[in-house]
């Protein structure tokens, strides 16, 4: 008898779908005070919860659930089974729970498997990969979208006579998650996911939470995913419920009836939406949605140098060179370089990018080319607000074709790489930046501890360039920035560039 493999998980955060109905008819004779003294308990629960009061980390967020199934869904994520268990009856304990019944609920957990990453759970292997480090670590310890919709639905892979899942061989299942997981690219920035697994907690196998601004969005991809076989061959769902996210605040008028959120407020309540931050996934960025939550794919923003960035912007500002924060001015950076055709490279990359302009975070997504002779590999550089969003970004990024590398990964050696970021030339001077950046690299070149130093251009915009360097070490780089070359280099820019370059510094 042939026993199948079965992937390996790891779990993060607990999950908690806790689904209310309210007693109308007792709401509506109670009298004032109780109402009052009932949102009061209500507002202060939901908003400790929200803060995350309770425990040392986690998420919590508040809905609204359309139709009969239920009228009010806590959404709580937290590391331990207690602190779930401890919120229940903190609940239980507020005026408002005397106005409520529990109407349903589901337990999970996040995992990612072993259809993410092997080595991930390969006890002699190192998952060297900063960008999937930091990608493991956000499906583990998610952060609950901010988008306005939310749908949830249970479910399981198929055991049938025909077709039986867990009878399939690992690569096949791994192929069918991986078919699936592509159809949701499609919906990257407009529907984002949390996926948990609930065997041996809940009734069914998974749970599947989407989120998204658009609820047209939710129904066209799992419409779409209907078809794929991964869905119509070998899952089984439970029951669809719908909601829409308020604030806390906004509890007294969620119970009188009025229109919520608010006019003005977002979800969170007094701020515009920024759906870029979701610390969800993209649909379609994990290869393991619909059953085992796993990837192919993998994020991270290329992280600076550590505690001493501070000091390495400090000691720069000093010799009047401009090194912005740690990912950029007031950005976050994705660096990617691809062997790709440049054409075929930048219609991918032209696919993302309008998706990407769904988020409010998303500053920019280009594809940089060698300029000259340079044998360098083309660039994607994709600008984000936040580092969650860049990192979500880059599990997209990675799926280019021909991806050699990732900016700020540890690639093996022990070079240390610079970036000088945002150079827009005035366009009279673009010809005079390009010659002067030739004579520039030949004294590179000539300078101890340069590797290779390469101008790109964007392929939309000639004169937004991007220069990449890499150097033996911290140290050689910062004697070129103290040389008096260097000094006479940015002197000269301040009249042929539009803007300051901003530096932006990449292990």
């Amino acid at each position: 008898m042939e026993r199948r493999q079965p992937p390996q998980t790891e779990e993060g955060w607990y999950v908690l779908h806790d689904f209310r109905s309210i007693d109308w008819d007792a709401w509506r004779d109670a009298p004032e005070r109780r109402r009052s003294r009932a949102i009061e308990e209500g507002i202060e629960y939901l908003s400790a919860a929200e803060s995350v009061a309770d425990a040392e980390e986690g998420e919590s967020a508040t809905f609204a659930v359309l139709g009969h199934k239920a009228d009010l869904l806590v959404l709580h994520l937290r590391p331990t089974l207690a602190d779930l268990d401890a919120l229940e009856r903190q609940f239980e304990g507020t005026a408002l729970a005397e106005f409520t019944e529990r109407a349903d609920s589901y337990l999970s957990v996040t995992e990612v498997s072993g259809y993410m990453s092997q080595d991930y759970f390969d006890e002699d292997a190192e998952v060297e990969d900063t960008g999937m480090a930091r990608y493991i670590e956000t499906r583990l310890k998610p952060e609950i979208p901010d988008s306005e919709f939310l749908s949830f639905y249970p479910m399981d892979k198929r055991r049938g006579s025909e077709d039986n899942w867990y009878d399939l061989p690992f690569d096949e299942r791994a192929e069918h998650l991986s078919s699936h997981g592509d159809i949701g690219k499609d919906y990257a920035g407009r529907v984002t996911q949390i996926i948990s697994g609930s065997i041996g907690l809940d009734d069914f196998e998974w749970g599947v939470t989407l989120f998204g601004d658009d609820p047209t969005d939710v129904k066209d991809l799992l419409y779409e995913m209907r078809f794929d076989p991964s869905s119509s061959r070998f899952a089984e769902f439970g029951r669809f419920l719908s909601a829409r996210r308020f604030p806390p605040e906004d509890l007294g008028a969620f119970l009188d009836g009025e229109r919520i959120p608010r006019e003005g407020e977002d979800a969170h309540g007094g701020h515009p939406h920024a759906s870029g931050e979701s610390g969800g996934h993209h649909h379609g960025d994990s290869g393991g949605h619909h059953g085992d939550s796993s990837s192919s794919d993998h994020g991270g923003s290329g992280g600076p140098h550590g505690d001493d960035d501070e000091d390495l912007r400090s000691e720069l500002e000093d010799m009047g060179v401009y090194a912005g924060q740690p990912h950029g001015e007031d950005v976050h950076a994705v660096v990617l370089y691809s062997a790709a055709d440049s054409e075929e490279l930048f219609e991918e990359v032209d696919g993302l990018r309008g998706n990407f302009d769904h988020y409010d975070t998303h500053v920019k997504t280009a594809v940089y080319e060698p300029k000259g002779d340079s044998e360098a590999e083309t660039a994607v550089v994709s600008l984000w607000e936040t580092e969650r969003a860049a990192s979500t970004a880059a599990g997209f990024l990675s799926d280019l074709p021909e991806v050699v590398r990732q900016a700020g990964d540890d690639d093996g050696d022990d070079s240390w790489g610079t970036m000088g970021m945002f150079y827009t030339v005035k366009p009279e001077h673009t010809e005079d930046f390009v010659d002067t950046f030739s004579d520039v690299a030949g004294l590179l070149a000539e300078m101890d501890g340069h590797r290779k130093t390469d101008l790109l251009a964007n392929r939309e915009d000639e004169n937004d360039m991007f220069i990449a360097s890499r150097w033996d070490s911290r140290e050689d780089a910062m004697a070129f920035f103290r040389s008096d070359e260097f000094s006479e280099t940015v002197e000269w820019g301040r009249d042929v560039l539009a803007d300051r370059p901003r530096h932006v510094f990449l292990a």
